[in-house]
Protein backbone atom coordinates (compact mmCIF):
# COMPACT_ATOMS: atom_id res chain seq x y z
CA UNK A 1 0.00 0.00 0.00
CA UNK A 2 1.52 3.30 -0.77
CA UNK A 3 0.23 6.64 1.49
CA UNK A 4 0.65 10.33 1.21
CA UNK A 5 4.60 11.81 1.77
CA UNK A 6 2.18 14.59 3.70
CA UNK A 7 -1.17 14.91 4.44
CA UNK A 8 -3.12 18.35 4.69
CA UNK A 9 -5.91 19.28 6.71
CA UNK A 10 -8.01 22.88 7.97
CA UNK A 11 -10.87 24.96 7.50
CA UNK A 12 -11.68 26.63 4.26
CA UNK A 13 -9.50 29.60 4.08
CA UNK A 14 -5.97 27.74 5.31
CA UNK A 15 -4.06 26.95 2.05
CA UNK A 16 -4.40 23.47 1.41
CA UNK A 17 -4.45 23.68 -2.13
CA UNK A 18 -2.35 26.47 -2.77
CA UNK A 19 0.42 25.14 -0.42
CA UNK A 20 0.13 21.37 -1.36
CA UNK A 21 0.70 22.55 -5.23
CA UNK A 22 3.78 24.51 -3.60
CA UNK A 23 4.97 21.37 -1.31
CA UNK A 24 4.17 18.94 -4.00
CA UNK A 25 6.35 20.70 -6.65
CA UNK A 26 9.73 21.31 -4.16
CA UNK A 27 8.99 17.63 -3.33
CA UNK A 28 8.86 16.62 -6.95
CA UNK A 29 6.07 14.49 -6.27
CA UNK A 30 2.34 14.45 -7.07
CA UNK A 31 -0.48 16.42 -5.68
CA UNK A 32 -4.13 15.26 -5.28
CA UNK A 33 -6.97 17.48 -3.50
CA UNK A 34 -9.94 15.02 -2.32
CA UNK A 35 -12.49 18.29 -2.77
CA UNK A 36 -11.75 17.59 -6.89
CA UNK A 37 -11.75 13.92 -6.67
CA UNK A 38 -15.36 14.04 -5.33
CA UNK A 39 -16.28 17.18 -7.83
CA UNK A 40 -14.56 14.38 -10.97
CA UNK A 41 -16.40 11.53 -9.38
CA UNK A 42 -19.94 13.45 -9.09
CA UNK A 43 -19.43 15.19 -12.44
CA UNK A 44 -20.34 18.27 -10.91
CA UNK A 45 -19.11 20.95 -8.32
CA UNK A 46 -19.74 20.54 -4.37
CA UNK A 47 -22.48 23.44 -3.90
CA UNK A 48 -24.62 21.31 -6.59
CA UNK A 49 -23.82 18.28 -4.77
CA UNK A 50 -25.26 19.89 -1.74
CA UNK A 51 -28.44 21.30 -3.55
CA UNK A 52 -29.09 18.27 -5.53
CA UNK A 53 -28.06 15.14 -3.10
CA UNK A 54 -27.60 16.78 0.49
CA UNK A 55 -24.78 17.43 3.00
CA UNK A 56 -24.90 13.20 3.45
CA UNK A 57 -24.20 12.17 0.08
CA UNK A 58 -21.39 14.37 -0.19
CA UNK A 59 -19.84 13.00 2.57
CA UNK A 60 -19.96 9.57 1.70
CA UNK A 61 -18.48 10.78 -1.47
CA UNK A 62 -15.73 12.69 0.29
CA UNK A 63 -14.81 9.90 2.68
CA UNK A 64 -15.00 7.38 -0.56
CA UNK A 65 -12.07 9.99 -1.96
CA UNK A 66 -9.89 10.25 1.23
CA UNK A 67 -10.14 6.19 1.64
CA UNK A 68 -8.93 6.09 -2.02
CA UNK A 69 -6.37 8.97 -1.60
CA UNK A 70 -4.95 7.96 1.33
CA UNK A 71 -3.98 4.04 0.66
CA UNK A 72 -3.04 5.51 -3.32
CA UNK A 73 -1.30 8.18 -3.63
CA UNK A 74 1.84 9.11 -2.80
CA UNK A 75 2.63 12.71 -2.94
CA UNK A 76 0.93 15.27 -1.52
CA UNK A 77 -2.46 14.71 -0.37
CA UNK A 78 -5.23 18.13 0.80
CA UNK A 79 -8.07 17.35 2.58
CA UNK A 80 -11.51 19.44 2.10
CA UNK A 81 -12.28 21.23 5.27
CA UNK A 82 -14.76 18.72 6.73
CA UNK A 83 -13.73 15.04 5.77
CA UNK A 84 -11.97 14.99 9.29
CA UNK A 85 -15.46 14.95 10.70
CA UNK A 86 -15.67 11.09 9.35
CA UNK A 87 -14.39 8.67 12.64
CA UNK A 88 -13.29 6.17 9.54
CA UNK A 89 -11.37 9.16 7.61
CA UNK A 90 -9.80 9.91 11.13
CA UNK A 91 -8.92 6.78 11.77
CA UNK A 92 -7.20 6.38 8.46
CA UNK A 93 -5.26 9.71 9.34
CA UNK A 94 -3.33 7.97 12.40
CA UNK A 95 -0.64 6.72 10.76
CA UNK A 96 -0.05 9.27 8.28
CA UNK A 97 2.06 12.72 8.18
CA UNK A 98 -0.78 14.98 8.52
CA UNK A 99 -0.44 18.89 9.06
CA UNK A 100 -3.41 21.17 10.61
CA UNK A 101 -3.10 24.46 9.01
CA UNK A 102 -3.92 26.65 11.35
CA UNK A 103 -5.66 29.77 9.95
CA UNK A 104 -7.54 33.21 11.99
CA UNK A 105 -10.89 33.99 10.68
CA UNK A 106 -9.82 37.12 9.08
CA UNK A 107 -7.10 35.55 7.26
CA UNK A 108 -9.35 33.00 5.94
CA UNK A 109 -11.97 36.04 4.89
CA UNK A 110 -9.11 37.92 3.06
CA UNK A 111 -8.07 34.37 1.32
CA UNK A 112 -11.29 32.79 0.33
CA UNK A 113 -14.27 35.52 1.12
CA UNK A 114 -16.88 33.86 2.66
CA UNK A 115 -18.79 35.02 -0.40
CA UNK A 116 -17.43 32.59 -1.96
CA UNK A 117 -19.87 29.15 -3.15
CA UNK A 118 -19.17 27.44 0.24
CA UNK A 119 -22.46 25.10 0.58
CA UNK A 120 -21.93 25.42 4.73
CA UNK A 121 -20.82 29.04 4.22
CA UNK A 122 -23.69 30.58 2.86
CA UNK A 123 -26.02 31.98 5.77
CA UNK A 124 -23.57 34.04 8.05
CA UNK A 125 -20.68 32.57 6.84
CA UNK A 126 -18.36 34.37 9.50
CA UNK A 127 -20.66 33.30 12.47
CA UNK A 128 -20.83 29.76 10.90
CA UNK A 129 -17.31 29.39 9.91
CA UNK A 130 -16.45 29.98 13.78
CA UNK A 131 -19.09 27.21 14.37
CA UNK A 132 -17.50 24.77 11.92
CA UNK A 133 -14.32 25.31 13.83
CA UNK A 134 -15.34 24.95 16.99
CA UNK A 135 -16.11 21.79 16.29
CA UNK A 136 -13.59 20.40 13.84
CA UNK A 137 -10.29 22.56 15.76
CA UNK A 138 -10.74 19.49 18.06
CA UNK A 139 -10.69 16.34 15.02
CA UNK A 140 -7.92 18.40 12.90
CA UNK A 141 -5.60 18.23 16.36
CA UNK A 142 -6.54 14.57 17.10
CA UNK A 143 -4.99 13.85 13.50
CA UNK A 144 -2.61 16.35 13.41
CA UNK A 145 1.79 15.07 13.11
CA UNK A 146 2.43 19.16 13.29
CA UNK A 147 0.43 22.23 13.34
CA UNK A 148 1.44 25.11 11.19
CA UNK A 149 0.30 28.92 11.96
CA UNK A 150 -0.56 30.33 8.38
CA UNK A 151 -1.08 33.55 9.94
CA UNK A 152 0.64 36.34 8.11
CA UNK A 153 2.41 33.73 6.26
CA UNK A 154 2.98 33.25 2.41
CA UNK A 155 1.95 30.10 1.16
CA UNK A 156 5.86 29.87 0.11
CA UNK A 157 6.06 30.57 3.98
CA UNK A 158 3.48 28.37 4.74
CA UNK A 159 5.50 25.13 2.81
CA UNK A 160 8.56 26.22 4.20
CA UNK A 161 7.14 25.82 7.83
CA UNK A 162 5.43 22.28 6.91
CA UNK A 163 8.73 21.18 5.09
CA UNK A 164 10.25 22.28 8.60
CA UNK A 165 7.60 20.52 10.69
CA UNK A 166 7.68 17.04 8.71
CA UNK A 167 11.63 17.04 8.46
CA UNK A 168 11.41 16.95 4.81
CA UNK A 169 13.94 17.49 2.47
CA UNK A 170 13.84 18.23 -1.12
CA UNK A 171 14.80 16.25 -4.13
CA UNK A 172 18.48 18.01 -4.42
CA UNK A 173 19.30 18.34 -0.95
Amino acid sequence: MTAPLVVLVGPPGSGKSTVGRDLAERLGVGFRDTDADVEKSAGKPIPEIFIDEGEPHFRELEAAAVRSAAQGHEGVLALGGGAVMAEATRALLRDLPVVFLEVPLADAVRRVGLDAPRPLLAVNPRARWRELMEARRPLYLEVATAVVDTADRTPGQVADAVMEALELKTPHE
